[in-house]
């Protein structure tokens, strides 16, 4: 039997707040009715969901600790194909609401990046295809 990740599942403190957020700044869709500890959004690829802070020591049966502020334990990461998307989603996301982590630049590994957090500090790197 080989192991494939299905799901990223984030444990979130306000969780209408960050449907809002990867709704409405990100884009995407969900059918979450604004019921419950859990919602999850429609995306190609690997599931994404959250699920409430509050419910999740009853679900475990510990009390789990979190990170304050910029959460460095993880990144999301959105691949917008050419380098040139990456200042334009960018620019996008922070007047929707996202909070500044770095600007666009180029990496010396030959792609364009830049990153922005989510409301309660998560990391989410925009990010271009490698190019030659």
């Amino acid at each position: 039997m080989r192991t494939k990740f299905d799901l990223f599942g984030i444990f979130v403190k306000d969780l209408k707040l960050m449907v809002a957020f990867y709704r409405d700044v990100l884009g995407l869709e969900t059918a979450w009715d604004g019921q419950g500890p859990y919602a999850e959004f429609k995306h190609e690829g690997i599931r994404l969901a959250m699920f409430e802070r509050q419910a999740l020591p009853a679900l475990l049966g510990k009390v789990p600790d979190y990170p304050n502020g910029i959460n460095g334990t993880f990144e999301l990461s959105i691949n917008v194909g050419e380098p040139e998307n990456v200042d334009k989603k960018f620019g996008e996301l922070v007047k929707g609401g996202a909070q500044k982590i770095y600007v666009p630049r180029d990496e010396p590994w030959k792609m364009r990046s830049a990153m922005i957090a989510d409301p309660e500090g998560n990391l989410i790197e925009i990010a271009s295809d490698f190019w030659e």
